[in-house]
């Protein structure tokens, strides 16, 4: 069951185990110039989560709710939550195997190889890596730990809404990328149990797999690519999140790619945040004025994800 309840206990087991991320209240005039209208925004600088971005939080949950702890896990991953994975079974002295695609970034394979997983690169894709875990998982019995289409997964995301919610009381907008839908299904299912706050989802043009399951009534294969493929790249919306999101999203908007390269720099320059461009895509909403602010609006921006290439801000 995905309710109130289960989320507060969903955080208060991972607790011990997560980052409190910050918030930051910033310029609205900075960042909508002549399109400010007595607006305010602030940022969930979720980046700083332990393995740099929002998933250990899933990870932790999927784990930790269980009866015993598993003897091994696994998990497919475009970098992300292979990380988020490693992380978590670092913590837990747990065995791990991740496979990654041969288009995962390197700044994030160094980044699960550094906690300590066996790692596999191999396959062209995203949906080749999960083949590939699948069938280690089959032979070997490991405990899988989806990506985004899991109860236990949506749920320890959902705890990144509950955790907002917490620091700051007043917001009327959130912004919230998204890749294969976990962390939005959960994060709007949290803030509609509880408020009256307005959900917007975030793409990139070319990565839009949640966009086209909303448009067409049901999740849809779609092929990724650009910049931010290998964290919002999904092939296709978890069915899972699709309900929850189809329920209790708002609004569905894409961003081009050129829009997020636009929101890395500003985020780097203006705040020295580095934000992958997965991580950039919710800002980028807003900053390309894809997003219009109504006057007055206070509006929250999540900061996802900070595994980028460093050599982009130096």
């Amino acid at each position: 069951m995905l309710d109130k309840t289960s989320i507060e206990d969903a955080y208060a087991l991972i607790r011990p185990y997560i980052r409190k991320t910050p918030i930051m209240e910033v310029s609205a005039e900075d960042i909508l110039g002549d399109r400010n209208d007595n607006n305010q925004i602030c940022l969930k600088l979720e980046q700083l989560q332990y393995a740099g971005s929002f998933k250990p939080r899933g990870a932790f949950y999927s784990l930790l709710s269980q009866s015993e702890l598993p003897s091994s896990v696994a998990a497919a991953s475009g970098g992300n939550h292979g990380a988020a994975v490693a992380y978590t079974a670092q913590k837990l002295s747990i065995p791990c195997k991740i496979f990654v695609p041969k288009s995962a970034p390197k700044p994030k394979i160094d980044r699960i190889k550094d906690f300590g997983a066996d790692i596999m690169v191999d396959g062209d894709n995203f949906a080749q890596a999960l083949l590939n875990c699948e069938q280690h998982i089959a032979q070997t019995g490991a405990f899988s730990i989806h990506a985004y289409n899991d109860i236990t997964t949506i749920t320890g995301q959902a705890t990144v809404a509950l955790e907002w919610l917490s620091q700051i009381q007043d917001l009327d907008t959130v912004i919230i990328a998204v890749g294969g839908g976990g962390l939005i299904a959960g994060m709007s299912s949290y803030i509609k149990m509880v408020s009256d706050i307005r959900v917007v989802s975030v793409e990139t043009s070319n990565s839009a797999s949640l966009y086209h399951a909303i448009i067409n009534g049901k999740p849809i294969k779609v092929t990724p690519s650009g910049i931010a493929a290998d964290s919002l790249g999904a092939s296709m919306a978890g069915d899972k999140c699709f309900t929850l999101a189809n329920k209790n999203v708002d609004e569905f908007i894409c961003v081009e790619d050129e829009d997020v390269l636009k929101a890395q720099f500003q985020l780097w320059k203006d705040y020295r945040i580095i934000a992958e461009p997965g991580g950039a895509a919710a800002f980028a909403a807003i900053s390309s004025g894809i997003y219009e602010a109504a006057p007055n609006e206070k509006i929250g921006i999540l900061v996802c994800g900070g595994n980028a290439k460093l050599d982009n801000f130096i």
